[in-house]
């Protein structure tokens, strides 16, 4: 199987690496369902990917919320028959240090980044399992690989997620359903995820680092349509993505 045909979930898809990985792979002949809070940016991505040819639906959908996420995957099913890729992208990055204690922040981040991820996978499990082949793909961060001050829950929920997805890996193939999984460490990739940052210090330091070395969420998308491209004996199930100016 390559790209095409294919039909992908993505959540997180009003901007940034959602949106540029949902176009890219509609342009290569999948069909996309696209989740996010906003509604309005959903409806004006789905019209640009129909508009150049393409095919996707979108649904309103909040990763922390369960039983949404198994709307929009339900949706996949109804308008294109099937599922073979859910992409978990939704995230966000309120980043400070653990002594300022943002605890409602921390607690966001622990129900988006990672009980969300949870969800998208509980949302496609008894479908990939039944059918013996799927692919989740998961939005990580260099910050699930290694420790950066002020990142200390958002690190801990991508370190999480690290070892979600290979655990995930690793029981497929001793249950022979099939199940790839690919995790994604960007590092300064140009997106709203500082906006999410409401500690000014941290906010300050985060700004000057992208501003100077940030390439766009394009970079991740390629990334993302060669994973999904790939055959189904196939598992390329890690990919970090620096630019090439951060150290």
């Amino acid at each position: 199987m390559t790209v095409k045909n294919k039909v992908v979930v993505i959540t997180g898809a009003s901007s940034g690496i959602g949106e540029a990985s949902a176009k890219l792979l509609a342009q290569n002949g999948a069909k996309v369902v696209l989740g996010a809070r906003r509604d309005s940016r959903l409806k004006e991505i789905v019209s640009q990917i129909k508009a150049s040819g393409g095919q996707a639906a979108y649904q309103t959908t909040d990763v922390t919320n369960p039983a949404e996420v198994k709307a929009l995957v339900q949706l996949a099913k109804s308008e294109f028959g099937g599922i073979d890729v859910i992409f978990n992208n939704a995230g966000i990055m309120p980043s400070s240090p653990i002594s300022a204690l943002h605890i409602d922040e921390w607690n966001a981040m622990i129900d988006i980044n990672l009980k969300g991820v949870l969800n998208g996978v509980a949302a496609v499990m008894t479908d990939f399992t039944g059918q013996k082949h799927g692919q989740i793909i998961t939005t990580s961060s260099v910050a699930g690989l290694k420790s950066f001050p002020g990142a200390g829950v958002y690190g801990a929920t991508k370190f999480a997620v690290r070892n979600l997805m290979e655990v995930i890996r690793m029981e497929s193939a001793q249950e022979k359903t099939n199940i790839r999984t690919v995790t994604l460490y960007p590092g300064a990739i140009n997106t709203e995820l500082l906006k999410t940052i409401s500690d000014q210090q941290t906010r300050s330091g985060m700004d000057q680092l992208y501003q100077s070395v940030g390439v766009g969420p394009d970079a991740v998308a390629r990334v993302v349509n060669f994973a999904v491209d790939q055959p189904e004996d196939v598992d390329v199930s890690e990919f970090t993505v620096y630019p090439t100016k951060q150290g």
